[in-house]
């Protein structure tokens, strides 16, 4: 596809290729942009909470430059294609969530899907699911964004801004672990993976 956006494009290149996932997390933060009328995030002015680990994600850190590393980036193992962004500013949040853009596969197309997914597509198969990648990806850039969310302002609690913690040492592994998730086990110091192992008896 020529004449992507500048924006899109740049999203493409931080998640490595082009996809209807990374597309529709684009669109997701193009919506959430328009409606809270803000920018990208210059540093934390911007929280995103995410419901889903899907490519969608790495748009959402490209375009509103929210990411796990600034504590911005809040991951939520929801299963969903929901994206809720937050503008400390304002304190005004949006919710967006997909609700469209579904076409139902032909059982010729599920074939070829099954295809590719299993890792035995033929190059033909390949070249046809690409095809079917591509034109899902136009259809979707083509679409009024009513049409694939739901957009609703919702109110959000956000969280305060990243706190850089002292470190300490665990006395089981010997690895620096960040003071506030150290915990204790038997009277000594042990970070999470070492509770969690004594735990399940490892």
């Amino acid at each position: 596809m020529n004449n992507r956006p500048a924006d899109f494009q740049k999203a493409i290149d931080f998640h490595g290729h082009c996809c209807p996932g990374l597309t529709i997390g684009y669109l997701a933060a193009k919506a959430a942009v328009a409606h809270l009328k803000v920018e990208r995030a210059a540093d934390e002015e911007l929280v995103a909470i995410v419901e889903s680990d899907g490519c969608g994600i790495d748009a959402i850190q490209a375009i509103l430059g929210c990411t796990i590393g600034k504590g911005n980036l809040i991951y939520k193992d929801h299963g969903k294609q929901a994206y809720t962004i937050g503008n400390r500013s304002t304190g005004k949040a949006v919710r967006v969530v997909v609700t469209g853009d579904r076409i139902p596969l032909t059982p010729e197309q599920e074939s070829i899907k099954t295809a590719v997914f299993s890792g035995q597509a033929t190059p033909e198969q390949e070249e046809s699911w690409q095809k079917l990648q591509s034109e899902r990806i136009a259809r979707l850039l083509a679409t009024p964004p009513e049409e694939i969310f739901k957009i609703q302002d919702v109110e959000l609690k956000l969280p305060s801004e990243a706190k850089i913690f002292n470190s300490v040492i665990c006395e089981y592994c010997g690895e620096k672990v960040m003071e506030a998730r150290a915990r204790l086990r038997n009277g000594k110091i042990a970070c999470l993976a070492c509770t969690e192992e004594y735990s399940r008896g490892w």
